[in-house]
């Protein structure tokens, strides 16, 4: 760890606490984790950098941590408060080390606690749950086309809010796409977005294909390339994944990708369609989202069995057949 130096007067401010956490710290971590950190801490200090480290509330930082991450994965949840909290760790302990350094600030995050991870194999929604959530009609009908194409397609979510109305083949149900990574592709969708998709674009020719609700203030700044023609913004993945989670109770974006591909493998779609479906490059890739459910494999077992017994009514009428011969 790297020399810490002692801070001007008995006050230290969330900015200058942060300051030496990320000089001396964070400097130290691997790449990609010194980039969330940044990031979070970032935040924090926009929020609060000019107070007093000593004197801050845990229950007004809960509330803001809540306001900012509450609605988000308990992934997300927990990183950001991991990062939050090896701050506040490092402030009393690291710092200890060195004489004089230690700094006496509370447990900020006393009110906040981590969340359960949900276990990867239970991410996919049921065929039920997706078919309710698609013919509530009390859904506005930008929000169902959306979750149709996302689930249909199995497109990354930021594929489908990229596309514009001009890239859209409707005849045919496809649109062109650039994948992650850069590359172009073809996304395809089935019966039910389509007719949602027409609905929803009441003859649309041009613009971003999914919009926000009300024209866009002036003073944003924004391209004429995510405007419509009446002046709607491209609409962005925080709104339409709120408002999916509402509905949902509690389900991300990123479920219906990984339901789509679950609900293909579970009937017995085989890797390369998979692939080209979704997108991915690397089978490994795609292992984590294409899980086969017990039912579905037993129901390929028996499919499959060369050996299983034909259905009642057929072994009857081959019965008789032989039957008839014999006479």
């Amino acid at each position: 760890m790297g020399t810490v130096h002692k801070l001007r007067g008995p006050q230290v401010t969330v900015s200058e606490a942060v300051e030496a956490f990320l000089a001396h710290y964070v400097a130290d971590l691997a790449p990609k984790t010194r980039t969330a950190y940044s990031a979070t801490l970032a935040l924090f200090t926009a929020e609060f950098g000019d107070a007093d480290a000593f004197g801050l509330d845990p229950d007004a930082l809960a509330t803001w941590f809540r306001s900012r991450w509450g609605e988000r994965s308990a992934s997300t949840w927990n990183q950001n408060r991991s990062a939050l909290k090896s701050a506040a760790s490092w402030w009393n302990e690291g710092i200890r080390r060195t004489e004089g350094q230690h700094w006496g600030i509370p447990d900020l995050f006393a009110r906040i606690g981590p969340r359960d991870v949900p276990a990867k194999g239970d991410r996919a929604l049921t065929r039920e749950q997706i078919r309710r959530l698609l013919d509530d009609t009390r859904v506005p009908i930008r929000e169902r086309a959306l979750w149709a194409l996302l689930y249909e397609s199995a497109a990354r979510v930021h594929e489908v809010l990229a596309l514009n109305v001009e890239d859209v083949d409707a005849q045919n149900h496809r649109a062109k796409v650039v994948r992650k990574g850069g590359a172009s592709d073809t996304i395809i969708w089935q019966r039910q977005g389509a007719m949602l998709l027409s609905r929803y674009l009441k003859g649309r020719k041009r613009g971003p294909l999914f919009v926000t609700e009300r024209a866009a203030r002036r003073d944003l700044g924004l391209a004429a390339a995510d405007l419509d023609e009446r002046g709607r913004a491209r609409l962005s993945y925080d709104q339409g994944e709120d408002i999916f989670k509402r509905w949902s109770g509690g389900a991300t974006f990123h479920q219906l990708r990984h339901s789509s591909l679950s609900h293909d493998a579970d009937a017995g779609t085989g890797a390369p369609m998979l692939m080209a479906k979704s997108g991915h490059k690397d089978i490994r890739s795609l292992a984590r989202y294409a899980k086969v459910s017990t039912e579905g494999l037993a129901k390929h077992q028996r499919d499959s069995d060369p050996n299983r017994r034909a259905p009642l009514r057929l072994r009857l009428s081959s019965s008789c057949a032989r039957g008839g011969r014999s006479r």
